[in-house]
């Protein structure tokens, strides 16, 4: 593999671990505000 397509590969797996992050989190923020959602309704009834 020549140099540039090393380069290019390790600049793409660097975006794509960043895009997981971004990803992983967003699914946390998700199940967090859904469980919030959860306890204000299970309090209500």
């Amino acid at each position: 593999m020549s140099q540039k397509n090393k380069v290019r590969h390790a600049q793409r797996e660097a975006q794509q671990e960043k895009q997981a992050n971004k990803v992983v989190g967003w699914i946390f923020a998700v199940l967090i505000v859904l469980a919030l959602a959860f306890l204000a309704v299970a309090m209500m009834s």
